[in-house]
């Protein structure tokens, strides 16, 4: 099958884009291509081996695309610009899957746009191949995500760290719509095209309640639900997203944007990794406040359409913030009790949870958890040495073993992975891949793919005197 594209956005959409081709690459070479998703999406991965070096970095627009820059606002740390946008992106089109979804294709590090804000509009190889493994993981451990489809290299040198190969990625996502698409309206005052928008993604992603009597608060339910699911999530993985501003708030649900993200490995909650986020605002532990930040903004942008009566649409939006918390609670402790092997619910398990969480601090929380098989079976050989001092976590162990009932140690070892994308492997396989050797980066790929299985070189954590890790966004 070719390569088909949609144009929704195109079609639907007007004055959510600037239309613009992607900088020509001058000598594009195909990196990555994941056959897979190729498969999944109904595209022919030979024809897209074949033409995937000059569809993916930019050197020719694929037949029947309709490049575009998308338009959106955003609150960046907690600071609103009316203006952002894709500055160094453009939207081919959409793509339908065997299933009938429809998937957005875009590039990313393709060149610069009216909204670069002065930015080189590029990308260079290591920071899109983090975002294949990073992505990847995730979708592998079941969580919401973007997909890399393919990465190109361009043939042309981009400067940050000194100078590195450019590179294109080509993400697929179920959309690219974002909290901030919403605020780019609503700061416009554009209330008819606000709810052309509303009716645009209730259509795509929450068919089921695209008859609601008030669109607006169907919209914000449905993505609340999601989000809290996401986060959560999240948490349950010690997954820093390192830039939840409001413009990679997905309306769909996706994990979107994988800059300076990183995994958690000896559990502080306030580990932060992100060289530019210096006052901790969204560290692990602040993950979930952040969450009901930004759905507090898509609120106040959807207010005009909530209710005429002002007043009215303030109080209905305050209401259905007031429930975020306990939303998101209940998420979390459905992701804690599938960790810890619990079968149903009880009162005593938010204590137990958090009382969990106090023990462990400093051990390694991907290896803890993976670890509480063993416990579960009555031998804690391996789960001892995680700890400097075993007191607290011995005495929560029986409250913990009074919850299980038999068969606890597979569904601990179904709900912790053993592989994650540990920081010390990932660094090793930008690296040697920015210097031209992929094999430990293919090799780390294949391990996060099955995250499940038991690769010990994989499941180690880093060794000593490496850190503090500090990861970058790649602009």
């Amino acid at each position: 099958m070719i390569l088909r594209f949609d144009n929704s956005w195109v079609r639907d959409l007007p004055g959510t884009f600037l239309r613009l081709d992607p900088d020509p690459a001058p000598s594009p070479a195909l990196v990555f291509l994941n056959r897979p998703l190729a498969v999944g999406l109904g595209l022919d991965p030979d024809l897209l081996a074949d033409k995937g070096a000059g569809w993916f970095s930019g050197a020719e627009v694929p037949p029947g695309a309709e490049p575009i820059a998308l338009a959106y606002a955003g609150h960046q740390f907690g600071g609103f610009s009316p203006s952002l946008g894709d500055g160094r992106a453009h939207l081919l089109g959409e793509v339908i899957g065997p299933d009938g979804r429809r998937w957005d294709l875009q590039l990313k590090g393709s060149g610069r746009t009216p909204f670069s804000r002065g930015g080189d509009g590029k990308a260079v190889l290591g920071p899109m191949l983090r975002e294949v493994l990073v992505s990847e993981a995730m979708a592998a451990l079941g969580v919401p995500t973007t997909r890399a489809l393919a990465v190109a290299t361009t043939g042309e040198a981009v400067w940050r760290e000194g100078r590195q190969p450019g590179a294109v990625l080509a993400r697929v996502a179920a959309s690219h719509l974002r909290v901030g698409t919403f605020q780019f309206f609503a700061a416009r005052g554009e209330t008819e095209k606000l709810a052309a928008l509303t009716a645009h993604a209730l259509a795509r992603h929450f068919p089921e309640a695209a008859g609601a009597a008030t669109p607006a608060l169907a919209l914000f339910d449905a993505v609340t639900a999601r989000q809290c699911r996401l986060i959560a999530q999240w948490m349950g993985l010690g997954f820093i997203h390192g830039v939840m501003n409001t413009d990679n708030m997905a309306i769909s649900g996706e994990t979107l944007d994988y800059g300076p993200c990183a995994f958690m490995e000896g559990f502080a909650p306030g580990t932060v990794f992100s060289s530019i986020d210096r006052q901790g605002r969204y560290a692990w532990a602040n993950q979930p406040a952040i969450l009901g930040w930004n759905l507090a903004r898509l609120a106040e942008a959807l207010v005009p359409l909530i209710d005429p009566d002002g007043e009215r649409a303030v109080a209905v939006a305050n209401d259905r913030l007031g429930g975020i918390a306990a939303l998101y609670r209940a998420e979390w402790l459905a992701v804690m009790r599938g960790k810890l092997g619990l079968l149903g619910e009880a009162a005593e398990d938010a204590a137990l949870v958090d009382d969990l969480l106090a023990a462990i601090e400093g051990a390694d929380w991907t290896l803890t958890f993976r670890r509480l098989a063993g416990a579960a079976e009555g031998d804690l050989s391996a789960l001892r040495p995680l700890f400097d001092s075993f007191a607290a976590m011995e005495a929560w162990l029986p409250r913990w073993q009074a919850r299980l009932s038999p068969g606890a140690a597979a569904r601990i070892r179904a709900a912790n992975p053993a592989v994650i994308p540990r920081n010390h492997r990932v660094e090793e396989a930008l690296e040697a891949a920015t210097a031209g050797d992929l094999a430990p980066f293919e090799a780390l790929l294949q391990a996060v793919r099955e995250p499940f299985v038991e690769r010990e070189p994989y499941m180690l954590p880093a060794p000593s005197g490496f850190g503090p890790y500090v990861t970058f966004c790649g602009t």
